[in-house]
């Protein structure tokens, strides 16, 4: 949860003095940007499925509540649950429930934003359950006791060595230094994990009303595993993230891999309709589709700032920040990080909590650029910075103007070190 803004700047600047942070993010961020303009420039198309993109969004969400109850309706028939979470703890709640009711001790878990944003893994621990991240990534921040750092490369901000080094003191490995001694390392620890699962938690990176069918995009595999290795499968999806139909969807598909990594599709694209049916060989017994509102619904009522509600987590507006490009993830205080971080973290949490996180941008523009689905998001900081001003304004007597003027003050401070 982030902080008040004094610690943001902290966090910043402590980013800022990481000469290994820097290196890392700065390598990273110029390999996904030169991956993502050449993808485009490969892809005739990318500016008109950008804008057909925006339109699918605004049609869907201009038509929510009947897309979902489509959805609902979709997946019952294929014999699936679907729960409704209005918040955080009520999500968490129903995956402690399901895994009481069936007595499982082991999740394992896929990559998921969502599960990040609602605390999913530290509920679990408190309910005694033991939890596995099984995305290389989620899984080396998870051994580390931290959050991810990027929104599609949750360990951007760690070395190699200090890879090693975590896995000397909490895998008791030997101490390999080649990248793919240890990814066998991981591959070997979490193998045994999935055939031990009771339960597999899935996000969602689509959901089709007019199918039932959820398709989660990954590169590694491991998401095929936690889907239909173990008896039960729970995918915890934000209701934005509903398209109404198959040909609707192959407009993201053509979009996200090239938005995200540059890659036409990820390695692999699950399209997961349900538990197993009788005549088949895998895939869970029981199917759980956990549909979670969370703030959605109120950030869905202003005719502005529900455009934030398109984001398809690619991360692209991430990798062309210049201020994500020196301070990462961590300094944002919460599980969205960089521009789109900036714009969603005073929606979910409140202005009090994030207030600081409008002024963590430059302006360039850079992001709207790079958004996929054409978000607007510097115009949207904007609107956040004016209710930041407004909110300062009736706290504590402080001129409305006093906020800003520090921003100002520690991007302009920023900004020269970085030149």
């Amino acid at each position: 949860m982030a902080e008040a803004f004094p610690i943001f700047q902290e966090r910043a600047r402590k980013s800022l003095a990481d000469p290994r942070l820097q290196k890392a993010l700065g390598q990273t961020a110029q390999r996904f940007a030169a991956a993502r303009l050449q993808a485009m420039a490969q892809f005739p198309d990318w500016e008109r499925y950008r804008q057909l993109a925006h339109d699918i969004k605004k049609h869907t969400l201009d038509h929510l509540g009947y897309y979902l109850e489509e959805l609902e309706r979709r997946v019952t028939e294929r014999g699936g649950q679907v729960l409704w979470a209005k918040d955080a703890r009520t999500a968490c709640d129903l995956v402690l429930r399901i895994a009481r009711e069936g007595r499982i001790q082991t999740v394992v878990k896929s990559k998921s934003m969502t599960s990040e944003e609602i605390g999913l893994n530290e509920a679990l621990e408190r309910g005694r359950v033991d939890v596995v991240e099984t995305d290389l990534g989620e899984f080396i921040v998870q051994l580390a006791g931290e959050r991810p750092s990027h929104i599609i490369a949750p360990a951007v901000h760690k070395s190699r060595e200090e890879v090693a080094d975590l896995f000397v003191r909490k895998l008791r490995s030997q101490h390999y230094v080649e990248i793919e001694q240890l990814t066998g390392v991981a591959r070997k620890t979490l193998r045994q994990k999935f055939f031990e699962a009771g339960m597999g938690v899935s996000g969602a990176n689509f959901a089709v009303a007019e199918t039932g069918t959820i398709v989660i995009f990954e590169n590694e595999g491991n998401a095929r595993f936690c889907t239909t290795v173990p008896r039960v499968h729970v995918a915890i999806m934000g209701i934005e993230k509903i398209v109404p139909r198959m040909n609707d969807l192959l407009v993201f598909l053509a979009l996200l891999g090239r938005a995200a990594t540059g890659q036409k599709l990820p390695s692999y694209v699950s399209f997961l309709n349900g538990p197993r049916r009788q005549n088949e060989k895998d895939g869970p017994q029981e199917f759980f589709l956990i549909l979670l509102d969370n703030g959605r619904s109120r950030i869905l009522q202003d005719p502005l700032r529900r455009e934030s509600l398109y984001c398809i987590r690619c991360g692209a507006c991430l990798n062309v920040c210049p201020v994500y490009q020196k301070i990462g993830g961590h300094a944002y205080g919460w599980v969205y990080s960089g521009p789109i971080g900036a714009v969603l973290g005073p929606q979910y949490q409140g202005m009090k909590e994030a207030g600081d996180l409008p002024y963590a941008s430059s302006l360039c523009g850079a992001c709207e650029d790079a958004c996929p689905v054409k978000i607007p998001l510097p115009h949207l900081l904007l609107d956040l910075r004016r209710e930041a001003i407004e909110t300062s304004g009736q706290q504590g007597g402080k001129p409305a103007n006093t906020a800003e003027r520090r921003a100002v003050r520690w991007w302009l401070r920023m900004n020269r070190r970085a030149s």
